[in-house]
């Protein structure tokens, strides 16, 4: 029955995102066929979410949100669907993390909005430290991918016009501290190189806190 519920919504979700949106996206070239991968992504509005979890994903991938989100029975029922990670935003939530490292473990892709919350007008917000942990403990590769054109949904809904959605994809890296102790510090370091990979896949105009910043790898290591 959850399958089956999960094939008709993501049916729903897709003629619906096609008749309001032209998404002009890569094809996850990258994207091995198997094994555990971090897919990291910038956080415009909930309009990424039905499109990366019904277009674009190329296997299984399991995404994090907000606890808030239950608090709506239909979305809370729909990322259900989806075996979202409920995350309480604002401290160290070791329960999501533990999931996290789960889905990590079982071979999935994991995805990870690395700033933690929506920006609305496109431009990247400063990342979160935690995606450098949980790849850290991992051990998994990372993957960016890049959006943009979603901040123009509502408007262009108004005056019924379709949404330019456009997505690139990087290519993949683990991270790497070159032998230094991993500081709190360190983490944030190597989150903003995670973030400044999803800088360089944009147009400078969407950099936002990484103008300037995009494509540094001080603390990448390519695979």
């Amino acid at each position: 029955m959850k399958a089956l519920s999960r094939w008709f919504m993501e049916t729903v979700i897709r003629l619906g995102t096609d008749i309001l949106c032209r998404i002009e996206k890569d094809d996850f070239p990258e994207v091995p066929a198997r094994g555990p991968l971090i897919l990291v992504t910038n956080h415009i509005s909930a309009l990424e979410v039905p499109l990366l979890f019904v277009h674009l994903q190329p296997r299984k991938m399991i995404g994090l949100a907000k606890i808030e989100t239950w608090d709506s029975k239909f979305m809370g029922w729909l990322f259900d669907l989806w075996e979202a990670i409920p995350v309480r935003r604002g401290e160290a939530d070791l329960t999501a993390i533990r999931r996290c490292l789960d889905v990590l473990e079982t071979g999935d892709i994991l995805a990870i909005a690395p700033e933690g919350t929506r920006s609305y007008h496109g431009r990247l917000l400063r990342a979160q430290a935690g995606v450098a942990m949980i790849a850290l403990r991992s051990g998994a590769p990372i993957l960016p991918l890049a959006h943009w054109g979603g901040e123009k949904f509502k408007a262009n809904l108004k005056r019924l016009k379709r949404t330019d959605f456009h997505v690139r994809v990087g290519k993949p890296f683990r991270l790497d501290p070159r032998g230094q102790r991993v500081t709190p510090e360190l983490r944030q370091a190597m989150a903003d190189e995670v973030m400044g990979q999803i800088a360089a896949l944009m147009p400078e105009e969407y950099h936002g806190e990484y103008a300037g910043r995009a494509g540094e790898a001080r603390y990448l290591q390519w695979v």
